[in-house]
């Protein structure tokens, strides 16, 4: 029986042995090294963001992260109570430490401590020379420029993952490759001398060179944030850009926090992600369709009483007026609601419609940034008898700030629209510049529709509503907008039976040679509301920033004192149509401006 017990275990034993060995053996060898090789992940650099010249908005730096070992650590509350100081913990954090670093109830080789910490603060814990704690490299995103361009820039997070902005619009670019460093360790996961030893070097992101210009970027911000101060408004947002190409030179955005009140450069891109009613603004369009489909011509006169009743609502001018015969020039230099509801009528909803559409609004624009909006715009199929009054004049539509300013920039452009751009250029990792592929531009109306309304968008400026955005020595073209303000309730008036407004300006110079555009709103302004007075002294700081800073010079003046090359014409038909309206001009009419 003995024997037997003896030639059963024996044979059990070398059973076990046969399938260790020779069945069994691989998954062994593989558990015995996973317990020697370690492998660590090395995160791919995330590239940098440059303004167009070349300096820095958004780097990444190496930092410090400090880490532990659980299983190294025999006293976890004793080191959590070290790392308390240099780490400035409270004692609820240090206790949520002390039990990541306990290996018995971690049970993980690896935990965080404190992630990306300054030099001072590694330094400090180095010091300490704690066992189980040891320090990793990882990249922290930094902006050098401040909260410069902060909504158009977005953020990162703990992970270098984009967030938002270009730097989540980008991230796949930006983030690059991750790699992998394989070592063998000891028991004690130290490296073994001769050990194995395996690196896979982490690829750099790619770096984005935007349109942006950090002086105008930095101008425009200093300047909308003053005029939203003085004028106690809740918040505003500016675009710049160069009509001819597209490319965006400045873009901000402030807003009151709804806490505090405080004004603060928000991380939401309201350019083009928040919808706004334009007012006035919108009447280029009109007048552009008109114009476009031979209605009328600059000179054609139309009845313009004061007020207009259309279906159940009785629309009027800002003040009131005597009926006469206004020119298609002075309906849109002294911005009034009955000669562009006039005009409106004569076109018809569809047509109306068409040329919203054809100038981009109800559609995202090309620059597929995250969360951008489409906008709000009625089917005519779905207008009520009041809407071929309202829309024209920019009430019942919503567009986003970026959206009006390419609507002009089309005038700009003698009737193409150009998309806009952020993105100039990628450069690789091995250096090499990589342009972004331009917008294709398309036709929408005439380039002589386009040079008539750049001469009354210019008299708007000399002589109408938007006297206040014009600048010495060049001609601007320009159009004021006061819109009334739908709130989130419904309707215009809210519980004390107030309107509150958004004021708005919309231009671009020379007149007769655009190089700059730009689009001032001021949301909610207290102290004054209208866009002449409110929105285009915003503009002219920028217009003469902008001119500068491209260096574009006046238009030069010969010595009979007639303005040289096309200016002249702009300056022509201006004088021309001064000549022809009546004495009553002389006291603008700033409906809706």
């Amino acid at each position: 029986m003995i024997l037997v017990a003896l030639l059963l275990g024996f044979g059990g034993i070398s059973l076990r042995l046969v399938h260790v060995q020779a069945l069994g053996g691989d998954r062994y060898t593989d558990f015995g090294t996973s317990q020697r090789m370690q492998t660590i992940v090395l995160p791919g650099v995330r590239g940098s963001i440059f303004d167009r010249n070349g300096n820095d908005l958004a780097v990444s730096l190496a930092q410090r992260t400090i880490w532990a070992n659980p299983t190294l650590i025999a006293h976890p509350v004793e080191v959590a109570a070290a790392l308390a100081g240099p780490l400035r913990l409270d004692p609820v954090a240090t206790t949520a430490l002390a039990g990541r670093l306990d290996g018995r109830n971690s049970g993980t080789q690896f935990a965080y401590v404190a992630r990306q910490v300054d030099d001072s603060v590694a330094d400090s814990v180095a010091k300490l020379k704690l066992p189980g704690i040891a320090f990793l490299e990882e990249s922290k995103r930094f902006t050098p420029a401040d909260s410069l361009a902060h909504s158009v820039l977005g953020g990162v997070g703990i992970d270098n993952l984009g967030q938002s902005g270009l730097e989540r619009q980008y991230n796949e670019a930006l983030s690059g490759t991750e790699g992998q460093l394989i070592i063998e360790t000891d028991v004690q996961r130290r490296a073994l001398p001769g050990g194995e030893h395996e690196l896979k070097a982490a690829q750099r992101g790619e770096d984005l060179v935007l349109t942006i210009d950090r002086s105008m970027q930095y101008e425009t911000e200093r300047a909308l944030r003053a005029q939203i101060e003085a004028k106690d408004a809740q918040g505003g947002m500016v675009v710049v850009s160069r009509p001819a190409t597209g490319e965006i030179l400045a873009l901000a955005n402030f807003q009151r926090d709804a806490e505090s009140g405080e004004l603060v450069a928000t991380g939401n891109n309201m350019a083009v992600t928040t919808v706004y009613e334009p007012g006035s603004v919108n009447k280029v369009i009109t007048v552009a369709a008109a114009l476009e489909e031979g209605l009328v011509v600059p000179e054609t006169l139309i009845n313009v009483p004061d007020s207009l009743q259309v279906s159940d609502h009785l629309f009027s001018d800002s003040h009131p007026h005597p009926t006469e015969d206004y020119s298609v020039t002075r309906i849109l230099t002294e911005s009034s609601n009955i000669g562009t509801i006039k005009l409106a009528q004569m076109l018809g909803g569809d047509r109306l419609d068409s040329y919203l559409r054809r100038f981009g609004f109800g559609t995202a624009t090309d620059l597929d940034f995250p969360h951008e909006a489409s906008g709000i715009l009625l089917d005519p199929d779905d207008y009520s008898g009041t809407s071929i009054g309202a829309i024209p004049i920019g009430q019942g539509i919503a567009v986003t700030a970026m959206q009006m300013l390419e609507a002009y920039n089309v005038l700009a452009n003698d009737g193409l629209y150009m998309p806009p751009q952020l993105v100039m250029a990628t450069v690789d990792s091995a250096g090499q510049r990589h342009e972004a592929p331009s917008g294709k531009p398309r036709r929408v109306v005439s380039a002589t529709t386009a040079r008539q309304l750049r001469a009354m968008l210019a008299n708007v400026v000399a002589e109408g509503t938007g006297k206040r955005g014009g600048i010495t020595g060049y001609a601007v073209a320009g159009k004021t907008g006061t819109a009334r303000k739908p709130l989130p309730q419904g309707g215009y008036l809210d519980g004390a039976g107030n309107y509150h407004y958004v004021a708005n300006f919309v231009g671009f110079l020379p007149a007769d040679n655009p190089e700059l555009s730009i689009i001032v709103v001021i949301d909610e302004p207290r102290a004054d509301i209208f866009g002449g007075t409110v929105a285009a002294p915003v503009f002219a700081d920028l217009a003469q920033y902008g001119m500068r800073l491209l260096r574009i010079p006046p238009p030069r003046v010969t010595t009979a004192g007639a303005v040289d090359g096309s200016a002249q014409e702009i300056v022509a038909v201006v004088e021309q149509e001064r000549v022809r309206a009546t004495a009553a001009t002389s006291t603008t009419i700033a409906a809706g401006g």
